[in-house]
């Protein structure tokens, strides 16, 4: 009966859709080339307000609104000082520094809130709830400006690390014949990475009439790693000084790969200090464990005999 019931229920399904096909499939044709010659047709306001992502249609306007609230809490130096730290960090989730403040707000009443309903589900006197709060208050405030300094630590060391390579293919590109802009335009498009994507940058700042000592200053403070900052030093020294550009990439370039190996040697000089805390708290009582446990167990027998 179940089998039979089954095919039924197929067989009825395939014949409705046999039938659609059959009387909306020309349609669907006529419709698609239609598309495929003059392109589909624009979207409406609200059909593109309403296919933006949630965060952008919901969330970011509540931001912004509660910003304008917080901005009387926030002193103009800390903000300027928290838009240099997103720049660094390469604005992540594109916020400004005022919804980064909010979010700040947010992420401790969220913490406190927390903890104040697991109190009052293990059913903690008032003086503990609130001295259980206190803490998450604190890290749901610290934790925001946690990821943030990661963020600016990883994108140092992305950037460090890609340093040599780019200057080798900019060095290469300028002795091929071509101009600095031809270099760093081919840079961008040979690679994908951050620099690539500072050189992109600093490119469309110069296409826009902004000089190119300005625009390579900008970008030095965008980024905020010493060799970067060096090296956008030596090229605006270069081009004051008309320097041949070939010859100071090429020592830029030896120099940013010596520093590459001299912070692997540093790195590799700390590492058996750092492996000493796991030796000495880890693996040398597991191993005392392992050699002295028989013989410990083989004295007390003994003594106890």
């Amino acid at each position: 009966m179940i089998i039979s019931t089954a095919a039924v229920f197929l067989a009825f399904t395939f014949f409705l859709l046999g039938f659609y096909q059959a009387l909306r499939g020309e349609h669907l044709k006529i419709s698609r080339r239609v598309e495929e010659v003059l392109g589909s047709p624009g979207l409406s306001f609200r059909e593109q307000e309403l296919k933006a992502p949630f965060r952008q249609r919901v969330v970011r306007p509540v931001f912004r609104k509660m910003f304008k609230l917080a901005c009387v809490l926030i002193p103009a130096e800390k903000t300027a000082v928290l838009e240099e730290k997103l720049v660094r960090a390469g604005r992540p989730g594109g916020l400004s520094a005022g919804e980064y403040a909010v979010l700040k707000y947010f992420a401790a009443g969220a913490a406190g809130v927390f903890l104040c309903f697991l109190s009052g589900v293990a059913r903690l006197e008032p003086v503990q709830t609130c001295l259980l709060s206190l803490p998450g208050i604190l890290l749901g405030w610290h934790l925001p400006n946690f990821y943030l300094e990661a963020r600016i630590r990883e994108r140092a060391e992305l950037i460090r690390r890609e340093l040599p390579d780019v200057l080798d293919l900019l060095t290469v590109s300028v002795e091929a014949g071509l101009g600095f802009d031809g270099a760093l335009l081919k840079v961008g498009e040979k690679k994908k990475s951050l620099l690539a994507e500072e050189f992109a940058q600093i490119l469309r700042e110069i296409n826009m009439g902004k000089p190119r000592r300005e625009a390579l200053r900008d970008a030095s403070r965008r980024i905020g790693v010493d060799e970067f900052s060096s090296f956008v030093g030596s090229l605006i020294v270069a081009d004051r000084l008309g320097i041949s550009m070939a010859g100071v990439l090429r020592a830029q370039s030896a120099q940013m790969r010596e520093k590459r190996r001299q912070r692997a040697e540093e790195r590799a000089m700390k590492a058996p200090v750092k492996m000493l805390f796991p030796m000495v708290f880890l693996i040398f009582p597991a191993v005392f464990l392992v050699l002295l446990g028989p013989a410990v167990i083989k004295i007390s027998e003994v003594f106890t005999r």
